[in-house]
């Protein structure tokens, strides 16, 4: 490209984000309790060994049920045996609590883990049985801090010992809050992102697909008035390509789509747009850019598809393109310039193909 071009304020290259449905939630919170069900095991081997330490083998040793049930829990989460999981990650949970605030009593602080399920419930259930479940679960707290109070500390730690659990209680709590989370929040980011590629991108190239290049080109469209500067329109389309599919076969042609959408990219700067408008034909939108820089651009990009070509069965298969180029005019709309742009390359075609027309 010239380098006459002055550099512009890039051109944002994805359409305007769509809304994420509730599907995309709910799959961050399966993964997400995978990998709770992980890092809770090993939270209760730690309190074997601090147990063990405090001279408390019964207390020690029940935390080896738990393993056990956060284990179990994680091969159903695998095997997409979800309910049965989540019943056996309640009842760790639920009866981990209820032991060790009626063993050690409330001041331990096991009903700190208990407050954990609130977000989980949100996050996993319906808005009504969400509710529900948040009341059983206040009824469950409120029960049980009371029958702690009642029945009393019915395996006394020392002062110490007491104090060394509770600040373990409190770290792990706040530990796992954050850590669930922050791995909730960047599942959800990367299953976004993922979304978004999925409605701007086109699936087999990867280039912008139409609809984000509509978008994007009122953006470009609207610097440009404000800048003066130009907006070049170039216009591609595979010569033959049915012909290549024939003899070929779809695959083939498949790969002539994508050697061409790599060959775009690269050619291409950061701040153009380089879409597939239609079967074989690719559209680029090149912001700040006027006729002989884009005549330039398509010169190179038909020579080197021309010098190119895709391997199949210990064949190189060469294809050549023809390419239309113009400008956007002053109030003109972009249907108009695209419609010029398809006219320069009906002329490329009709003129033996493999050949860049400009209409300015």
């Amino acid at each position: 490209m010239s380098t006459a071009i002055e550099p512009a304020p890039a051109v944002p290259r994805v359409a305007p984000r769509a809304q994420s449905s509730s599907r995309l939630a709910h799959g961050a919170f399966w993964i997400m309790a995978r990998r709770v069900t992980v890092v809770a095991a090993g939270v209760d081997i730690a309190f074997l060994a601090l147990f063990l330490m405090l001279d408390s083998p019964v207390l020690a040793w029940l935390n080896l049920a738990s393993v056990a049930m956060y284990v179990g829990a994680y091969g159903l989460l695998k095997r997409r045996i979800n309910r049965l999981a989540l019943l056996l990650i309640w009842a760790e949970v639920l009866g981990h609590a209820a032991i060790g605030s009626i063993l050690v009593g409330w001041d331990s602080g096991f009903h700190y883990y208990l407050l954990m399920f609130i977000p989980a419930i949100v996050v996993s259930g319906r808005a009504r049985s969400s509710v529900l479940l948040v009341l059983l679960l206040l009824s469950f707290y409120l029960g049980l801090h009371a029958a702690s109070r009642m029945v009393g500390v019915l395996t006394p730690l020392s002062a110490t010992g007491l104090l060394v659990v509770h600040s373990f209680n409190v770290a792990i709590v706040f530990a796992m809050a954050a850590y669930t989370a922050r791995f909730y929040y960047g599942t959800v980011r990367r299953a976004e992102r993922k979304l978004i590629e999925l409605t701007t991108q086109d699936p087999l190239t990867g280039l912008s697909n139409r609809r984000n290049l509509l978008a994007v080109a009122e953006t470009a469209m609207a610097h440009a008035r404000r800048t003066k500067e130009p907006i070049a329109l170039i216009l591609a389309d595979i010569d033959h390509f049915k012909q290549i599919n024939d003899q070929h076969g779809h695959a083939v042609g498949d790969q002539a789509l994508e050697h061409c959408g790599g060959l775009l990219s690269r050619l291409c700067r950061t701040l153009d747009v380089v879409a597939r408008w239609g079967g074989e034909e690719f559209l680029l939108l090149l912001p700040t850019t006027g006729v002989d820089a884009a005549t330039g651009l398509a010169e190179r990009i038909r020579e080197t598809v021309a010098t190119t070509g895709v391997d199949h069965a210990g064949l190189r298969i060469g294809f050549t393109l023809s390419l239309g180029v113009t400008v956007l005019r002053a109030g003109e709309s972009l249907s108009a310039a695209i419609a010029r742009a398809d006219q320069a390359l009906y002329q490329s075609k009709a003129n033996g193909r493999d050949r860049v027309t400009v209409v300015d």
